[in-house]
């Protein structure tokens, strides 16, 4: 049986109002491919791009079925920004000094003991969207050469 909630429209219209005209003052929503594209052809600005997330979770290149659903990648500035291969410049990988891992999914430096919890807790390792406690380990070479 579907659940009825009690909704009052005035009162909706009225805090919608208020967000619209508080976006529409900061030109906030904007096409940002088209923003993006100005930025890269632009000579006074330089464009940093930040990526989220890790070469393994990629939905294409990571260890499937365990991954994200985007593209974490170099390559989904192209797919998620709309920006041409041929405007990206240099590309730095940043690794953290041991891994980590939400959820499940293949972790051969994985710490099953009191270390792996102390870097739990002194990294605040908590998914960022779940809350659910990062798995901890070692960093994995191998795994940091292919990324």
């Amino acid at each position: 049986m579907r659940e009825q909630y009690a909704v009052n429209v005035p009162s909706e219209l009225e805090e919608f109002e208020q967000l619209r005209s508080y976006l529409v003052g900061h030109n906030m929503i904007q096409d940002t491919v088209v923003l993006m594209n100005k930025a890269l052809k632009s000579e006074d600005k330089r464009v940093l791009f930040e990526g989220a997330n890790a070469t393994m979770l990629d939905i294409d290149f990571g260890t499937y079925p365990y991954v994200t659903s985007s593209n974490t990648v170099a390559g989904g500035i192209c797919t998620g920004l709309g920006v041409p291969p041929s405007q990206i410049g240099t590309n730095i990988g940043i690794a953290k000094a041991y891994l980590t891992r939400v959820g499940e999914g293949f972790f051969p430096t994985e710490l099953f003991c009191d270390l792996g919890a102390d870097l739990q807790k002194r990294g605040h390792e908590f998914g960022a969207t779940t809350g659910r406690p990062r798995r901890c380990g070692w960093i994995d070479a191998p795994m940091l050469r292919y990324a």
